[in-house]
């Protein structure tokens, strides 16, 4: 339960700076949701996998090359699944980019990036 839970509290920092990021992309520096949301996505994954393999998994004895090209799979998927959650909600039913972002950046970082990680990525 602990690890669940390190998760977490890691794919949290992660959303947030994705948030921070994709929010800067957009409002400051004019660049469209989409686009501002994968380099959002991209930075904050790589957060997500620097916390995951040191603190959340303690996963730093596993050769760092194959867990980068596992975690590159993964997160492959990831982007595409947010990316175009985010796509068919702020552009079919209008809802703000950063809302659907946490909507289904939410429900896949819990449903899908656990799982993945835990069983895929970081194991023992």
């Amino acid at each position: 339960m602990l690890t669940f839970i390190k998760a977490q509290a890691s794919s949290l920092t992660a959303t947030l700076v994705d948030y921070l990021v994709t929010w800067f992309c957009v409002s400051f520096l004019g660049i469209w949701y989409v686009a501002g949301s994968v380099t959002g996505t991209v930075i904050g994954g790589c957060v997500n996998f620097y916390m995951g393999r040191n603190w959340v998994f303690n996963s730093t004895r596993k050769d760092i090359k194959l867990q980068i090209l596992k975690y590159i799979l993964v997160w492959c998927g990831n982007l595409l699944i947010v990316t175009t959650g985010v796509y068919i909600l702020t552009h079919f039913f209008g809802i703000n980019y950063l809302l659907s972002k946490v909507i289904v950046s939410g429900l896949i970082g819990t449903i899908y990036n656990y799982f993945m990680q835990k069983q895929f990525i970081f194991t023992k």
